[in-house]
């Protein structure tokens, strides 16, 4: 058992981190092994506009659960990349509606491919070890739990009860 095995919780988020940092690497690692110049912090903007001619910033950073600074800064990246582009909506002139460019059209053409290759790939790995099958059910518990506790409120609960037992 590793150091990060043996502490348990008090390193949820940092074996969370890297595990998400080495998948993702992974996924650039397949993205450049095909050619193909994609990053893949980029996914929820691709699939998303993948499935909508165009959506609002606003839109996406709800449907993404970011801030709207966060994703109007990626939405900013690709804009810059000329893979997306954005225009005034017809409906109200405040809000800007993102829609891929030509070549960001090129681009999803290319990688819609290989998001199916990673699918099959995660289903193989999952299906050769039975306890990874609750991993995704588990992650979404997980979420389910910190959105309906605060965490840091429960913690100092915990803390001022030890307090209030040594006193």
């Amino acid at each position: 058992m590793n150091l990060y095995q043996s502490l348990g919780y008090l390193v949820l988020g940092s074996r969370l981190r890297r595990l998400s940092e080495g998948f993702l690497a992974e996924i650039n690692r397949a993205y450049k092994n095909e050619g193909i110049d994609f990053d893949a912090s980029w996914f929820p903007v691709f699939y998303l506009l993948s499935k909508n001619e165009s959506l609002s910033i606003k839109e996406l950073s709800e449907q993404t659960e970011v801030s709207h600074p966060a994703a109007s800064q990626l939405i900013t990246n690709l804009k810059n990349r000329k893979l997306v582009t954005s225009v005034t909506s017809a409906d109200d002139g405040r809000r800007q509606m993102v829609q891929l460019t030509d070549s960001g059209r090129t681009l999803l053409a290319q990688i819609l491919p290989v998001w199916d290759a990673i699918l099959l790939t995660m289903e193989d790995v999952i299906n050769n070890d039975p306890a990874c099958k609750h991993l995704l059910p588990s992650i979404g518990a997980l979420e389910n739990a910190f959105k309906n506790v605060n965490l840091s409120d429960r913690i100092s609960d915990k803390l001022n009860i030890k307090a209030r037992a040594n006193e």
